[in-house]
């Protein structure tokens, strides 16, 4: 997974690490990549589009499936996101997945203001939407003089059916409506426990034995920040810089997101007035303490099999690998090499147990 902060280097940098990073996980034992949506901060600002990364990525690939991860679908008209999506389904033969987020930063929302309020039911009709354009119904709309015109989805898609994740961060109802509506679950850390994390698993596999859905066959992927190195204390010292400086620009985007009167994630309210610089420190210090210690894949490749062992005990299925925080990009890169070790160890273990 890719969602890069801003730093010394330019975009172009960004997306030549991001395509060797990814040329190198096509031929090992990775399953998929995935890019973001971002805007207007440095804070994932490299990545305000995943269709375009995604086709980009796509023609540099065979194997990983290309996935969106996340993308605010209430920021986009839902036809031409679903044409968007079409084209990357081509470009890769029939590798696209997207995981649908309904956003949560109110200054995203000037590209739509009006849909601000309602965009988490805007997302599920969406997904509806596009399901129905990529099964090949046809969707009527108004031209500019009120005449009724079909709309079908060109270029046609590869795939029968695409492949779907929504976001779900802290709102258990998240998770019981993903299984609800037969999709997979992108989640992660930042607000919520491992008992939490657990529990609404647990939520979402009820949601789809009651929707009449195999409650085992839907996907639970986790992010997680990653770095891998032989000796789990420089792996330390590489990391904490830079994600102490990744987890402040989050803090940061939060607290504008709070003073311009919308929700945090996590779809929360907070009042950011009186929140100090000493605060945010604590917080994000804290924070890093946090991952470091229990969840992440930062450490040596034996400490990231323990993670990930403790992590399918909460019922998750996958992990997707944050690369990205800030690491300058030859360590990120020799991270990369030393998880494919995680990941065949991890592979071999599940092989085995079967």
């Amino acid at each position: 997974m890719f969602f890069a902060v801003g730093g010394d280097g330019s975009a172009a940098d960004v997306y030549d690490t991001m395509l060797a990073a990814v040329r190198f996980a096509d031929r090992a034992p990775f399953c998929a990549v995935w890019t973001p949506e971002r805007h207007f901060h440095e804070f994932g600002g490299h990545f305000p589009n995943p269709a375009v990364t995604s086709a980009a990525l796509a023609v540099v690939t065979s194997h990983l499936q290309i996935r969106a991860g996340s993308l605010v679908s209430p920021l986009h008209n839902t036809v031409r996101l679903a044409e968007d999506w079409a084209v990357v389904d081509n470009l890769s033969r029939g590798r696209a997945a997207i995981s649908f987020g309904s956003g949560w930063n109110a200054r995203d929302f000037v590209l739509w203001p009006e849909r601000y309020e309602h965009r988490r039911e805007l997302m599920y009709e969406q997904i509806a939407t596009l399901r129905s354009l990529w099964s090949g119904e046809s969707l009527v709309l108004c031209d500019s003089f009120g005449h009724e015109v079909p709309v079908r989805l060109f270029p046609r898609p590869v795939q029968a059916e695409l492949p779907i994740w929504v976001t779900a961060s802290a709102s258990p109802e998240t998770f019981r409506r993903a299984g609800q509506i037969g999709a997979n679950v992108l989640t992660h850390l930042a607000f919520q426990d491992h008992d939490a994390l657990r529990e609404r698993v647990a939520i979402y596999r009820a949601a789809r034995r009651s929707a009449g859905l195999d409650p085992d066959a839907g996907l639970v992927s986790l992010m997680l920040h990653t770095y891998v190195d032989d000796d789990p204390a420089r792996a330390h010292a590489v990391a904490r810089g830079p994600l102490l400086r990744y987890l402040s620009s989050a803090i940061e985007l939060e607290l504008h997101a709070a003073r311009s009167g919308g929700a945090v994630s996590g779809g929360r309210r907070l009042s950011a007035g009186d929140v100090s610089a000493e605060s945010v420190a604590e917080l994000a210090d804290a924070s890093c303490d946090r991952y470091l210690a229990t969840d992440s894949l930062i450490g040596s490749v034996a400490h990231c099999e323990a993670v990930v062992d403790r992590m399918r005990g909460l019922g998750v299925d996958e992990i997707a690998c944050l690369l990205d925080f800030g690491i300058p990009a030859s360590p990120m890169l020799d991270g990369v090499r030393r998880l494919a070790a995680v990941a065949r160890a991890v592979h071999s273990e599940t092989a085995g147990s079967r």
